[in-house]
């Protein structure tokens, strides 16, 4: 094989990791009951992949192989360490006898293990806080880094979190199955939260090249999709209907050459009109059911967005009104930011500027920098360029983003 044709094979495995390596984990723990374990045989299957397949030909179909590998790999594993551990020989045999997970792959089988994975990762055993952080690195495959970002702590506190779920898990014989109907929804909550945390990160990477990781929104709405099939509840609704939406205005989002461009600025005839519709029947059959709660807030919020055909004729006087109900339902300071920005495009810089000078210095959002980038915003418009520059300085020192730092180096220059 020539030094192109294994960079091809290479090529092909990385991209199968991306796109497939979390729905292989997700059946590897059902066969092998392990977390560890199996994490352990999806690294090694794809290991054989990169040499085998570049000698034999890529499998017909991918996963099951590697599926099929990683559960072999285990069993050999487990085998060649019986002398250490009694247990192990008995548990090797009896995973030998089960069914060759090759001949029940199916999109079935995979949609079952993707949803025992979430609610596992999501049981009430584990904090909230652990919920999040396994389902976004077991589920989703998100470094610890990524996680971090999006909990605005440190790598280091989301590794620990995840290793003592994976014990309580172990510990507590937390069963790997999707809840009973009666239990059903009680644990959807978590797993609502959970999915918009990966959408957010989709749709505004926290680091890296890109704006956006359509790997990552593309597989919240997937998930959404799959919640909605079971479970047609107004809040699952509404997150699918809001993530739709939301993702309706990707291609729009930045140029050829990767820069933000911001809302008011987008050509709306780029935004995907069929994402939008579907969205905005998922906000109406949402909000008919009268159980309405913050995701079909944002959805509506987000269903105001998509009518306006520019950006000069958005009902900003709705948005804020849903805002409003949105904090009476879901308080947070993240949801203030965003009111008050609201509140700038309805009554003017100085209204909006108020109101976020009010939660910065109450410490809430110190680190966040969206806050200062919305500050330094709202101090240009009001000609205000020192304290703009200095906000949009701070922004830039927490952004990790590439395409947010070029807009806010834009940003500085023309302040001068």
């Amino acid at each position: 094989m020539t030094e192109n044709q294994s960079q091809q094979v290479r090529a092909l495995v990385d991209e199968v990791y991306r796109t497939q390596s979390r729905q292989v984990l997700a059946t590897l723990i059902r066969l092998l009951g392990d977390f560890d374990a199996a994490e352990e045989a999806l690294h090694e299957a794809f290991a054989v992949a990169v040499e085998q397949w570049a000698r034999e030909g890529v499998p017909a179909n991918p996963r099951a192989w590697l599926v099929s590998t990683g559960r072999f790999k285990a069993i050999d594993g487990m085998r060649r360490r019986a002398r250490f551990d009694a247990s192990l020989p008995d548990l090797a045999h009896h995973l030998e006898l089960t069914a060759d997970p090759v001949i029940d792959e199916g999109e079935d089988s995979v949609e079952d293990d993707r949803l025992r994975l979430i609610f596992t990762c999501c049981h009430p055993a584990l904090s909230p806080e652990a919920q999040v952080s396994m389902t976004l690195r077991e589920v989703c495959g998100l470094t610890t880094d990524e996680i971090a970002r999006a909990f605005l702590t440190k790598p280091t506190t989301i590794a620990q979190r995840i290793v003592r779920a994976k014990g309580k898990i172990r510990d507590a014989r937390i069963p790997y199955e999707v809840p009973s109907e009666t239990d059903f929804p009680d644990r959807l909550d978590a797993v609502l939260r959970v999915v918009y945390l990966v959408f957010n990160e989709g749709y505004s990477a926290s680091s890296g090249d890109s704006l956006t990781r359509h790997d990552l929104s593309g597989e919240a709405i997937r998930l959404g999709r799959v919640l909605v099939g079971l479970l047609p509840e107004a809040e699952v609704l509404g997150l699918l209907a809001v993530m739709l939406l939301q993702d309706s205005r990707r291609a729009a989002r930045t140029s050829p050459t990767g820069d933000l461009i911001l809302l008011e600025q987008q050509d709306r005839s780029l935004w995907n009109r069929d994402q939008i519709a579907e969205g905005m029947a998922l906000v109406e059959l949402a909000l008919a059911t009268r159980r309405v709660g913050p995701y079909t807030i944002q959805a509506a919020i987000a269903a105001v967005h998509a009518e306006a055909p520019e950006a000069a004729l958005t009902d900003w006087a709705q948005i804020v009104g849903l805002y409003d109900v949105l904090l009476q339902a879901e308080s947070s300071p993240v949801v203030e930011l965003n009111r008050a920005v609201a509140v700038a495009m309805r009554d003017g810089p100085s209204a909006g500027l108020a109101l976020v000078d009010a939660i910065l210095s109450r410490g809430d959002l110190t680190n966040y920098h969206l806050a200062h980038s919305a500050r330094a915003d709202l101090c240009r418009r009001l000609g205000r360029n020192t304290d703009a520059a200095a906000s949009y300085e701070r922004a830039l020192a927490l952004t990790q983003q590439e395409p947010e730092r070029r807009f806010l180096e834009g940003r500085l220059r023309e302040l001068g």
